[in-house]
């Protein structure tokens, strides 16, 4: 669907789930799940606890085939044409039904279950599973803003510090307690008013060191540019204002500038996500952060996330990449 079209489509309406553009921005699309499809999924897998899913990866995508097969085998090639359309990449998803902290396993399984119709998610060194959950709450003393409550964690891309492909990112929200802000933030990169500037700066494409800190697990240094060229020749990027470790003045003004143009954005979009609902996003073009949250001594979020690379859908990238 080309950025017209979505900007007037009507709601589809498929089998057990529907997809309309968000009020935020035809970029965004929401697609929810009928609660008779979402219930009839968790009975289907109950006799497999997330025990089974970690430690059988086969089985990941057995519950895509069957949430699939419920969705009449209309979510699929949705999933794959939505993701990897330039247009659009992004879903915010709603499993009706599945919105209590309590159900937090069953959450699990059905990110699996989507994840796994197009791609495959990646093993994530800092949780030792191919997902990874965690809570921010009012003080923390992490080594990265991710678990910082009281501040802005910038616009990034994921996967910076591997060596495996992040074609996407899925960030579930499974519990919320005593909450004020810290709405998730959205760039698509072709809506950043400054794209062409840095992108064809002699800077953009010169290779980078990232090295990740220690809750990361990641020991080991990777090197590459922060931008690179889709198969049409459009901008892409693997970017975090954390992790890149500039070797001169020159590459630390310039990635200076840099973010300071991402956060300037007048067209970050502010996203709220409600419990049990969850992003989708290709890496290559959306930039993700998080929103501030108000000081609170209750304040409790616990996320999970989970990103890997497609299977099913074609990649962006360059073919020798």
């Amino acid at each position: 669907m080309s950025l017209a079209a979505a900007v007037s489509a009507e709601t589809e309406h498929s089998a057990g789930f529907t997809l309309e553009p968000s009020s935020l921005s035809p970029r965004l699309l929401e697609l929810r799940f009928e609660k008779p499809v979402v219930d009839a999924f968790l009975q289907a897998v109950t006799h497999w606890p997330v025990q089974a899913l970690e430690y059988k990866s086969m089985l990941r995508f057995r519950v895509g085939k069957i949430l699939d097969d419920l969705c009449g085998n209309q979510l699929q090639p949705l999933l794959v044409e939505k993701l990897v359309d330039r247009d659009t990449g992004a879903l915010l998803i709603t499993p009706e039904g599945l919105d209590q902290v309590e159900q937090a396993e069953e959450m699990v399984k059905f990110t699996t279950a989507v994840a796994h119709l197009f791609g495959r998610s990646n093993f994530d060194a800092m949780s030792g599973q191919y997902y990874a959950r965690f809570v921010v709450q009012n003080e923390d003393n992490s080594d990265s803003y991710l678990r910082q409550a009281h501040r802005v964690m910038e616009l990034h891309n994921d996967g910076t510090y591997v060596e495996q492909d992040t074609d996407y990112v899925l960030m579930l929200k499974i519990d919320e307690q005593n909450m004020e802000g810290g709405n998730s933030l959205l760039l698509h990169l072709d809506d950043w008013e400054e794209l062409e500037k840095f992108s064809t700066d002699t800077l953009a494409h010169r290779e980078m060191r990232w090295a990740a800190p220690p809750s990361k697990n990641a020991a080991k240094d990777v090197y590459h540019p922060v931008f690179d060229l889709d198969r049409s020749g459009r901008p892409i990027m693997s970017y975090i204002d954390q992790f890149v470790q500039p070797k001169d003045d020159i590459e630390g003004n310039w990635l200076t500038d840099l973010s300071e143009s991402l956060e300037g954005s007048r067209s970050i979009l502010s996203v709220p996500v409600p419990t049990g609902s969850f992003l989708l996003i290709n890496n290559h073009f959306w930039l993700h952060g998080r929103d501030k949250f108000t000081a609170n001594p209750g304040l409790r979020r616990e996320l999970m996330r989970q990103r890997g690379y497609f299977t099913r859908a074609k990649t962006l990238r360059k073919p020798n990449q």
